[in-house]
């Protein structure tokens, strides 16, 4: 038996074949254009999606039994606006999770309807990211394109629609809406009225391991599968990266460094926490988590290697950097390429340099790039301590936790010991996980999870190092509050 995973990422789509056993039998990774058409915005058209699967699934299945195909579970991208008329044709490029367009909106909800409200309705307060605002963006500045509207829907949700004909979603990615009542774990009445859309816009809703549908039979005949094959609701990226990572149990954390970098916090029972700077949400086992998300993470990394220095040999560039060097670099780097969201929540902060002199050397800028965004993951952190989360073990993910030299950053700067999975493919593991669920190989996803996770190293911190970085860090935390405004003042010279 056979089940696929699928990761919808931001940069590329990444499908995994998996067995009954838990073994990634294939991987395909398929990418697709990202398009910035001014600054601060992120959009990418959902048929490049599309195109990518279906050409991936192909791949996928050479020279395998595409009848042994059980079940598909997607993980994708959370936030992103994808809208369609009455003729299921799409109406404008997704408006992605990384956008920073909403800043009107995101005001107006936070300041007129009020955080107080919006935690009533939502259990969350507003972010540029999240759907809602950009619904009403496109209610203030695309008036003829928001009439056309039949459809709204998240990105992986688009893609299973497109598989079988069925529009559902899950409620760990609908968390990410600003639409949904976590707590109740139903479409929020007021936050339809204030974005002025209807309940038959928004797609039934499922947990995450609930089957949906079928591929459509054009779809089956075209790649070989049987037509029971299961799709199942799916998940937004994290939740099933926490999946695939085995994050499903009363405060067991993972950390994700993929394009964005996030904390996520698996909880049994909802909380109804009082620090709105972290995110609270559904989790793909049925429960809950919290989660901190920093926009740029990896592609902080990407970004300065292959923009800057033009040399994507990463790890040549890191083996120049040894231990003596960590927590003793004078130079600072604000990771706040697309604007921030956990904790400071300001679309017009920027990525700075700070601390350089005549003797600054690449390595120094380099090593200051992976350190930032080290730092502002213990931002983070430090807002889960706030809230009573006491972490000192966590999983790690993501394309950036492939670096030995970044995890042990990452373990120093928050001085916890990290676990280091046997696989990588967090969401897209995730994904064929909740499909072998949803067949019935497992009665729980925790018991999915317990079975299949496997750890193959761990990193702790270093007490030196760890003092080090703890000084370090304290003078970090002041750069933020010393240039915010200044942030204002330039956004106004555009």
């Amino acid at each position: 038996m056979y089940y696929i995973g699928i990761d919808l990422g931001t940069s590329a789509v990444k499908l995994l074949l998996v067995d009954e056993t838990g073994n990634i039998l294939n991987s395909i990774s398929k990418e697709y254009p990202l398009y910035f058409p001014k600054p601060g915005w992120s959009q990418q058209d959902p048929e490049d999606w599309k195109k990518a699967v279906k050409e991936g699934l192909k791949e996928l299945l050479k020279g395998y039994d595409p009848k042994k195909v059980r079940a598909i579970g997607a993980g994708g991208q959370m936030h992103g606006l994808v809208i369609l008329d009455e003729q299921d044709e799409v109406i404008r490029p997704a408006i992605l999770w990384n956008d920073g367009r909403t800043d009107k909106e995101m005001v107006y909800l936070n300041e007129v309807i009020g955080v107080e409200k919006l935690s009533q309705y939502t259990a969350n307060m507003a972010f540029a990211g999240f759907t809602a605002p950009k619904i009403l963006w496109v209610k203030n500045n695309e008036p003829e394109n928001f009439k056309k509207i039949a459809r709204i829907m998240l990105p992986k949700d688009y893609i299973n629609y497109r598989l079988t004909g069925v529009f559902a979603g899950d409620y760990s990615d609908a968390s990410g809406t600003l639409l949904l009542d976590v707590k109740n774990k139903k479409w929020s009445d007021e936050m339809l009225a204030i974005c002025g859309i209807n309940r038959s816009q928004l797609p039934d809703l499922y947990e995450s391991y609930e089957v949906i549908g079928t591929v459509k039979k054009e779809i089956a005949e075209e790649l070989g599968l049987s037509q029971d094959v299961k799709v199942v609701a799916g998940a937004g990226d994290n939740a099933a990266a926490a999946i695939g990572t085995a994050t499903v149990h009363d405060n067991s954390c993972n950390i994700s460094l993929g394009t964005s970098g996030t904390l996520f916090i698996s909880c049994d029972e909802f909380k109804d926490n009082e620090n709105k700077a972290i995110h609270n949400f559904a989790h793909a086992n049925g429960k809950y988590h919290l989660m901190a998300c920093i926009l740029s993470a990896a592609s902080c990394n990407k970004w300065f290697a292959e923009e800057i220095l033009k040399d994507g040999d990463y790890e040549a560039i890191q083996s120049k950097i040894d231990d003596e060097m960590l927590g003793r670099n004078n130079v600072y780097f604000l990771p706040y390429l697309m604007g921030e969201r956990s904790p400071i929540n300001d679309t017009d902060a920027r990525s700075l340099f700070i601390g350089m002199s005549m003797d600054t050397s690449k390595e120094d800028m380099y090593l200051a790039v992976l350190e930032g965004v080290a730092y502002a993951i213990r931002d983070c952190f430090e807002e889960l301590k706030a809230a009573g989360i006491n972490i000192t073990t966590s999983n790690i993910c993501g394309g950036g936790s492939r670096s030995k030299l970044w995890c042990r950053i990452i373990a120093n700067v928050l001085n916890i010991e990290l676990l280091i999975p046997a696989s990588e493919e967090g969401p897209g593991y995730g994904g064929a996980m909740l499909g072998m669920c949803a067949d019935g190989l497992y009665e729980s996803v925790e018991a999915c999870a317990d079975s299949l996770f496997k750890v193959k190293g761990h990193i702790e911190a270093d007490e030196k190092i760890a003092k080090r970085y703890e000084e370090r860090y304290q003078k970090y935390a002041k750069i933020y509050p010393s240039v915010k405004q200044l942030y204002k003042e330039l956004k106004n010279d555009d």
